[in-house]
């Protein structure tokens, strides 16, 4: 029997023959699902942490935004913590930080110690998404990349959607602090597959023993801490948001420099030299930007602004969701046949048409039109994941591949981010012109009739629709692009 010192790709693909790479991608996939599950779970149980810990809205908001802070952080480590490293010890360090961060989470006595806690949670996360799209990416011939794409994004999606019925029903039987120990046993199942399946010398990755790049996580860090920082604080006036949004630009600005004129850089930013992989940058961070902003308005107005139960809001996520994993896995399908630039273009026209359409949405709307406009707009999404992995890295040699994945996540979470933080601005702007306020939605003195709640909420999606013009475009002119060099061939 091999030693873990002795396992190679190439002797693991020899004993399990075939099937070996799908079961390096079930491995990574269980991994991945269980950071998934820790972002999503614990949305569900912020009241009951707040009321635990004495917490206001200011503060509760970090459970969420620590987490999100930390991911973002992570993401561009991981194509050179694998090159140092190798996939297994990666992976497994990724999965026993997630399990820690679980434990310590659900034991914490100080709201202090419970942020610690998300924090490791999060940055265990940023390690682990780029992983499955580099090991699709190399392990999988390219005309199977998109039938493994559609797979694993139908398991990614599933995730967040069963995420906070799991996490409403934990909490009511076992409490809050059930749902931080609720992600230790599938860490422990993806690092049981890791040390079966998982090589420690891969060709999945490229390890080397080039010197990391620290000066440049540094000044990274810094600029995203003070670029998400200074985007919540905008609603403490522009003075406030202008004293971290600056420094913040220049320490990005700094990076970039730095990136281009080192050897071994933590962002390759010669792939943004490549016309397509600029587009798809965009198409990533707008995505963002329109996933989980729409993500975090959609159930706030139909609560608040339709006056739907949480119970009656929740069912109506749920068509979305399955429509989501079914356009994933079509899509895959699709990619392997049909330009992916021509079908990322569909996905992000048909997402930001749902966001329109929402903005037309009244208390007489009928629920049943709403179910369909949310499940459009899933479609979209559903479209535009698999489509814009491969678009951006199908052309790229094999050593690109790794960097292309992280940065694409990276924009993709930066993105989300600032998404929600933006989202938040725009409706409190809304909210706060039509006499509400956001903390509680209670009309003030002299305000107006729920219709104009409704209009505030209608007037966000808008919005937030304009958001995602850029991405259309984007998309578009990268489906012209493909047009344009079919016509060549």
């Amino acid at each position: 029997m091999q030693t873990p010192q002795q396992t190679t790709t190439a002797s693991l693909r020899e004993r399990y023959g075939p099937r070996y790479r799908w079961l390096v991608l079930a491995t990574v996939m269980v991994g991945l699902v269980a950071s998934i599950i820790s972002s999503t779970i614990v949305n569900v149980a912020v009241p009951d942490m707040s009321h635990h810990f004495m917490l206001g809205q200011e503060r509760a908001q970090w459970i969420a935004t620590s987490f999100m802070i930390a991911t973002t952080l992570a993401l561009p480590l991981t194509p050179s913590l694998l090159e140092r490293f190798g996939l297994r010890r990666v992976f497994m360090a990724g999965v026993t930080m997630l399990a820690i961060g679980g434990l310590a989470g659900g034991l914490s006595n100080r709201f202090e110690l419970m942020i610690a806690a998300r924090v490791l949670e999060g940055f265990s996360a940023g390690l682990l998404q780029p992983i499955p799209n580099i090991v699709i990416l190399r392990a999988f011939a390219s005309e199977e990349q998109g039938r493994a794409m559609g797979l694993f994004g139908m398991g990614v999606v599933l995730a967040p959607a069963l995420g906070p019925t799991v996490g409403g029903m934990l909490v009511e039987a076992f409490g809050w602090r059930s749902i931080f120990f609720f992600v230790v046993p599938p860490c422990a199942l993806a690092f049981w597959f890791a040390r079966r399946f998982l090589p420690t010398i891969s060709s999945f990755t490229s390890p080397a023993a080039g010197r990391f790049d620290w000066t440049g996580t540094a000044v990274l860090s810094a600029a995203i801490l003070l670029l998400l920082n200074g985007l919540v604080s905008v609603h403490h006036g522009v003075v406030d948001a202008s004293s971290l949004l600056l420094p913040g630009l220049l320490l990005l600005a700094g990076f970039i420099w730095l990136q281009s004129r080192h050897a071994h850089p933590l962002v390759d930013i010669r792939l943004f030299d490549r016309r397509v992989f600029r587009l798809g940058a965009v198409v990533g961070f707008v995505y963002g930007i329109g996933v989980f902003g729409s993500t975090y308005l959609l159930p706030v107005f139909l609560q608040m602004g339709l006056g739907y139960s949480p119970s009656v809001a929740g069912a109506a996520l749920f068509p979305g969701g399955i429509a989501l994993a079914l356009a994933l896995y079509v899509t895959g399908r699709l990619v392997d046949r049909l330009s992916p630039q021509r079908l990322l273009f569909a996905g992000t026209l048909v997402f930001a048409v749902s966001i329109g359409v929402m903005a037309t949405v009244s208390a007489a709307t009928p629920y049943a039109l709403i179910l369909v406009w949310i499940v459009l707009g899933r479609i979209g999404l559903g479209m535009i994941l698999p489509s814009l992995t491969l678009s951006v890295t199908r052309g790229l040699d094999r050593d690109e591949i790794p960097q292309a994945a992280s940065i694409t996540s990276l924009l993709r979470q930066f993105g989300g981010a600032a998404g929600v933080a933006t989202v938040g601005l725009l409706l409190e702007w809304r909210l706060g012109a039509a006499g509400f306020t956001v903390d509680s939605l209670v009309p003030a003195a002299g305000a107006a009739t729920s219709v104009a709640l409704v209009r505030a909420f209608e007037e966000t999606f808008g919005l937030l629709m304009l958001l995602t013009m850029p991405a259309v475009l984007a998309a578009w002119l990268m489906a012209r692009t493909s047009r344009t060099r079919s016509g060549r061939d």
